[in-house]
Order: C-alpha cells, then sequence, then structure tokens
C-alpha cells in the first residue's frame, strides 16, 4: 500500500466489487490512477508491462502466475489475453469472492471471450481525478444529496476563474499533481504523441498515420461538448474519409481516449424531435487543451473554448459520481432549440437535468434555469426529480422556481 495515495471516489466501488465478485476488471486511460488504486486492496501483483518473461511462464505453467496472496492483481492484463479465461476458470474452481484484480488501459479486440466472465467478473470504470479528489472542492454540496432532492446550501468556495482554468489545463492525472499547468500541459502534449505513434496500433495491429491522427486530436478538441457528425470531423480533418473517421474514434474508444455523450431518449408532449447525435468529450478536457496546444493564459482570454471545456469537465464529474449509482449520463436538444447540457437517468427511469454555464451572472443563470425548465414541462409523464444549473464560481443554493445553482468547486461526491 503506498502511504502516499489520495483516496479515490472508486475506492469504494472497488471494495463492494470484490466482496460480491470473484474478480474485478479496472478499465480506463494510462495514467488515471488504475494500478496505484489497484494496489491499495492487492496482496500481490503481477505486471505485465514491467516483468519479462511473465508472457511465457504463463503459457507454460499458467498455476505459478495465478497462485499468490489475494486479491492477486494483473496489471495490463491486455497484453496476455489469455489471462482472462484463466482467471475465469481459477474463480470457477474456487468458488470464492475477491480472488482478483486485473487492470487495462486498453479493452482486448474481441470481446467474445470476456462475455463468459459473466458472473464471475465485476467491471470497473477508471477516469481521471474530480476536484474534490485533487483537492480544490470543498465538496459541501454532494452529489448523492442533490440525487435524493436535497436542498443545496453552501458559500461561495473561492475557487476562482483563474484557479478553474489552471485545473482544467492540468487535468485530473495523479501524476500530474504537483506540476504546474504549463508542464503538465506539455507532459499531456507528449500523452497524445504516445497515442498517435504507439498506442494506436497496439489496439489492433493496424498502422495508423500518426499526423492524421493529430489532426484529427485537434478536430476533436475544437468540437468539445458539441454535437459534431463524422463528416464534420472529416471535413475538418480535410484528409480523412467518414469512414475512416469512425476507424480512427473506435479505437480511440478502445484506449479511452475518447468518450461520446449519447443523446437521449424520451417523450415530448410537442411536435419537437429529439436529436440523435453524441456530444464528444476527450476522457479529460485537459486532453483537448493539450491537443490544440492551448496553456492556461491563452485560454482565459478565449471565454468561448473555456466554456465548452468546463462543460465537459462537469460531464465528466457527473460520470464519476453517478457510476457506483449505475447512472448514465447523457444530452437532450430538441428540433426547436431546446436543450439539456446533461441528463443523468438512472436504471428505474428516474432522471435529472443540468445546464452548465462558466459565467455566473443572474441574467446568465436566469435564463439557464428558465431553459431547463422549459424543457423540463416538454417531457411527458416523467418529470425531472431535480434540475441545477452548473457554475464555475458562487454560492449553491435553490431558487424559487425550484431550479438549484450549485458551483463546481462545491461540488463532490
Amino acid at each position: 500500500m503506498n502511504d502516499g495515495y489520495v483516496a479515490r471516489i472508486v475506492d469504494a466501488e472497488l471494495g463492494d466489487a470484490l466482496r460480491r465478485a470473484g474478480a474485478v476488471l479496472i478499465e480506463g486511460p494510462r495514467a488515471c490512477g488504475k494500478t496505484e488504486t489497484a494496489l491499495q486492496r492487492a496482496a500481490s501483483s503481477v505486471h505485465f508491462d514491467r516483468e519479462p518473461g511473465i508472457t511465457e511462464l504463463l503459457n507454460l505453467d499458467p498455476s505459478i502466475v495465478l497462485s499468490g496472496e489475494t486479491p492477486r492483481l494483473f496489471d495490463e492484463w491486455q497484453l496476455a489475453p489469455q489471462l482472462w479465461n484463466l482467471v475465469r476458470g481459477e474463480v470457477d474452481a474456487r468458488r470464492q469472492q475477491g480472488q482478483f484484480i486485473l487492470t487495462g488501459s486498453t479493452a482486448p479486440v474481441s470481446d467474445a471471450v470476456r462475455h463468459t466472465g459473466a458472473g464471475r467478473f465485476a467491471r470497473l470504470r477508471m477516469r481521471g481525478m474530480t476536484l474534490d479528489e485533487t483537492g480544490h472542492s470543498t465538496a459541501t454540496v454532494s452529489f448523492s444529496s442533490l440525487i435524493a432532492e436535497e436542498k443545496p446550501s453552501a458559500q461561495d468556495p473561492g475557487l476562482n476563474y483563474r484557479d478553474l482554468i489552471d485545473r482544467m489545463v492540468s487535468g485530473g492525472w495523479p501524476g500530474f499533481l504537483r506540476l504546474d499547468p504549463s508542464a503538465a500541459g506539455k507532459n499531456l502534449a507528449d500523452y497524445l504523441s504516445t497515442v498517435a505513434e504507439l498506442d494506436l496500433r497496439e489496439v489492433d495491429g493496424v498502422s495508423r498515420d500518426p499526423i492524421r491522427v493529430r489532426r484529427l486530436f485537434a478536430a476533436l478538441a475544437r468540437s468539445t461538448a458539441s454535437e459534431v457528425t463524422l463528416s464534420t470531423l472529416a471535413k475538418d480533418e480535410t484528409s480523412l474519409s467518414r469512414d475512416t473517421v469512425r476507424d480512427y474514434l473506435n479505437a480511440l474508444v478502445r484506449i479511452f481516449i475518447v468518450e461520446d455523450q449519447p443523446a437521449w431518449s424520451a417523450h415530448l408532449r410537442s411536435s419537437a424531435t429529439l436529436r440523435k447525435e453524441p456530444k464528444r468529450h476527450f476522457v479529460d478536457p485537459s486532453l483537448a487543451a493539450a491537443a490544440l496546444g492551448i496553456g492556461p493564459e491563452q485560454l482565459r482570454k478565449e471565454p468561448k473554448f473555456a466554456g465548452q471545456l468546463f462543460e465537459s469537465l462537469v460531464v465528466h464529474h457527473l460520470r464519476v459520481y453517478s457510476q457506483s449509482l449505475q447512472g448514465a449520463v447523457a444530452h437532450a436538444r430538441d428540433s426547436a432549440g431546446n436543450e439539456v447540457d446533461a441528463i443523468v437517468q438512472f436504471p428505474d427511469g428516474t432522471w435529472h437535468g443540468f445546464e452548465v454555464k462558466l459565467g455566473n451572472q443572474p441574467e446568465v443563470i436566469d435564463n439557464a434555469a428558465a431553459g431547463l425548465l422549459r424543457f423540463s414541462a416538454n417531457v411527458d409523464s416523467n418529470p425531472p426529480r431535480s434540475l441545477s444549473v452548473i457554475t464555475s464560481m458562487g454560492a449553491s443554493y435553490r431558487r424559487r422556481d425550484g431550479v438549484n445553482v450549485i458551483a463546481i468547486g462545491a461540488l463532490g461526491a
């Protein structure tokens, strides 16, 4: 166990998963903290990316690799895909919970073998750190309390515009926490270069042009938090076809670099129809800034793009906070132009609407609240449990019209 470990929201999810399943799979982008989180629970470990010969030993005598104190961690397990079925068989033989933890930064080429893990494996998705995890949020307003329809009440947390910009450029990467935003941005540019030159090839053995990948990164960055189509991305990138853009995006999804926000499906009272295009996001908004080479000083002077990154940041937080509750984060916009930036829906059909605004001026909040109320009134037979405007700063409270106003620096799990 690492004494310098920074607690993560997913820690509790991992503990619960080990109590209910024989093995736990943790997936997410490189450098988001999967290994360190797993090591907090693991009693022994094998690192396939660091231990020469371990894959050959697995083929010669798998019992040696599988044996060890439990939970036993297999880090970057996808480098030895045969491990999946070996672990599944061992879980069946032992008939005990909490035997293995597998971490991976790349989804395997085919999910066919993974279907046999039903009932044996619990799966966790891990993302970058939230502001409360990095220590930049007071967490005085909890997401769980909002879902319980409790009234938020908190003073301005003190996270100003400059601080917020710094956090969006630095991102939620545990290894960069002590770096200044400029240094973190340079590391993230290197990160994207590694993805373009190496990681994408390892997904499926297909060679993809790193220059075109970088151009696609830039196109995606410019379209962060928007409903950009494949055709528009292809046109923006200028050298890729629509089908090739789809292929590149699928590969990026498999290494957890991009994560689309799907369009919501619901019945509306009016004749308006909901649009079906997803919103595009990098797994952490800092990657969008890095893809365009934008540092803190430049971003402060570009409020429109800063607003796009802020929306992406809020969507990232909602995903992290709602995951343990089995919430799914979508967006909605109808043909009449009414929209909601984020909708968190739960398995029982209940939903909560969120509008995201970088500014916190009264007229900005008034317009956002009016939009939320207008949209929700048009949803047939399934009213929202809560409506909230997430702002960059200011107090957190409930308005007279029932809409919550919450500063991102006060939001926690």
